[in-house]
């Protein structure tokens, strides 16, 4: 007898508006479920979109969202202390950025010209079952951090509370499991605050961080010009090291630099990986360059200008360093600029944890059992998630984020590595969308039980390294022993090219993936940028890729 998870695919019932896999902030029916599809593969927010709407612009507002956080201002800020000239900071800020520009760009060509997001995209490469793998560390990193970018936003809005109603200090003092009663009410403004933005959908995101951004930039540019004005341009030095942390001549200087590269790149490798989420929705793949363009090193390079500026300016005012943006703002100490400053740095918190955080396991969870979890519903599972894992007592603790969240992190060089191998390399950029929604054991995908075995084994051959080398350097030195942690910058790049090269040779030894030479029909040609399609219900009989509209308009 056949297995039921071999047999024939089950035809997807006609969705309904009230039904719970209606795609998130879209009519029902904009992604194109075909009847063929196997509903344990597919629902709206995962099958195909009919249409791709997105320019430039939305996509540099999402990176201004990306950027614009606390984190992505303290970051900026500590790299200008790490005891190099400004300007060798800004030489290795614009490499680093553009390094991102390039992966995001190969990794964002899949979903924009498949249409369907990046655990989806991974049916491909790792077998329609073994995409779970990728997606569900990509998930779980993403709770961890959502709750501690809740966590943050909650402190700006401690801030508030307590200037503007002082006896809400009364309620600092009562704690429940590590969080006090202001904490948990401010948290659970804001959570419920976020989950009622992505439960509105994709189109009332893409909004808000279309507005997000360039609000984050405004006040900040407030914020500088403050601050110069009050110390005199002529009182500030834009020297941010610690006396004596200078580098030891030419080679010391080098790998401060290398240092700053590599903390620029694995900043953004979370969001970098599972962009093609927001890939699909590009009209054009060179809509969605150019907003990587105008997104990452222009934008990275005038926010990293703003911060050094506005942190350089805190020393003649303040008489001391401070680099957190929302100690800036509480320094000042006038209710306007707290009021101010504090919802701003909220809406760059939150902007960050929808984009980064929220979007990426609604895809990763919903396509583990598509017939089961919508997007929405995958959302909500990282939002219940990140309150079980109680940020609050754990975020301060460097060694307990190291050896918990750096162990999952490691991983995410490897899969980056792999999906460019897997799309660039062993499928040639070509991909038959019709089946990454079967489960047939005769599909192109199903592979060996719905797994590629070259994929697992790259994963394991390129991660276990990885994982030694993010954890073990940080153990010895902790023990004492010898002190080679500074490799746990460049993790990243390591997993990357071994992801990369295991399954380059794994494939060219053992070849699985299809390149499906000679086909047109349903195939997805990343090297074809040919007219967009006018109909995505009824493609034509001979295709260079998928069938879906790309509106031309704004």
């Amino acid at each position: 007898m056949t297995p039921p998870e071999e047999s024939a695919p089950i035809a997807a019932p006609l969705t309904k508006p009230q039904d719970i896999v209606e795609a998130a902030g879209h009519p029902v029916g904009s992604g194109n479920m075909k009847p063929e599809y196997d509903p344990r593969l597919a629902n709206e927010d995962l099958a195909p979109l009919r249409k791709q709407k997105w320019t430039w612009y939305n996509i540099f507002a999402f990176w201004m969202s990306d950027v614009h956080s606390v984190g992505g201002y303290v970051t900026a800020g500590s790299l200008f202390a790490l005891g190099i000239a400004a300007w060798q900071v800004l030489v290795a800020l614009i490499i680093g950025i553009v390094i991102v520009q390039v992966f995001t760009n190969l990794v964002a060509k899949p979903s924009q010209k498949t249409g369907v997001p990046y655990p989806v995209v991974n049916r491909a490469i790792f077998g329609v079952r073994g995409a779970n793998i990728p997606a569900i560390i990509r998930g779980l990193i993403a709770i961890a951090w959502y709750g501690v970018q809740t966590f943050l936003a909650a402190e700006s809005l401690n801030i508030i509370f307590l200037k503007f109603m002082p006896g809400s200090e009364a309620l600092l003092e009562p704690s429940f499991l590590g969080l006090s009663a202001l904490g948990w009410i401010s948290y659970s403004i804001l959570w419920v605050a976020q989950v009622a933005l992505f439960w509105n959908g994709m189109e009332v995101i893409r909004r808000f961080i279309d507005w997000a951004g360039p609000a984050v930039y405004v006040v900040m540019i407030l914020l500088a010009v403050y601050l110069v004005s009050q110390a005199g341009w002529e009182n500030i030095d834009f020297n941010l090291s610690e006396p004596g942390s200078e580098p030891s001549g030419f080679w010391g200087t080098i790998g401060l630099m290398a240092m700053a590269i590599g903390i620029v790149v694995s900043y953004f490798s979370g969001p970098m990986l599972n962009f093609g989420d927001f890939a699909r929705y590009g009209k054009s793949f060179k809509q969605v360059r150019r907003g990587n363009f105008w997104g990452l090193p222009v934008n990275f390079l005038f926010f990293s200008l703003l911060t050094v500026i506005t942190a350089a300016a805190t020393v003649p005012v303040f008489g001391e360093l401070i680099v957190d943006p929302i100690h800036t703002v509480q320094a000042i100490d006038t209710p306007f600029a707290i009021l101010l400053g504090g919802l701003t740095f909220v809406t760059a918190t939150v902007g960050i944890n929808i984009v980064a955080n929220f979007i990426s396991p609604a895809f990763d969870f919903s396509n583990v059992a598509p017939h089961r979890i919508s997007w929405r519903m995958g959302g909500m599972i990282a939002a219940v998630g990140s309150v079980f894992l109680m940020p609050w007592n754990w975020y301060s603790n460097a060694t307990a984020i190291h050896y918990s969240l750096g162990l999952l992190a490691a991983l995410i060089g490897p899969l980056f590595g792999l999906l460019i191998a897997g799309y660039y390399v062993a499928a040639r950029q070509r991909i038959k969308v019709d089946e990454m929604f079967t489960l047939s054991t005769t599909g192109a995908y199903w592979y060996r039980k719905g797994y590629n075995p070259n994929a697992i084994k790259t994963l394991l051959w390129a991660g276990i390294p990885t994982i030694i080398l993010a954890i073990f350097p940080k153990m010895f030195a902790d023990m004492g022993l010898f002190d080679v942690s500074w490799i746990g910058n460049f993790t990243w790049f390591i997993g990357c090219g071994l992801g990369y090269g295991f399954f380059v040779l794994f494939e060219k030894l053992d070849p699985r993936v299809p390149t499906f030479a000679g086909e047109t029909a349903g195939i997805s040609d990343g090297t074809f940028d040919g007219a967009a399609k006018t109909d995505a219900s009824e493609p034509p009989a001979i295709s260079t890729e998928i069938p879906v509209v790309r509106e031309t308009g704004a």
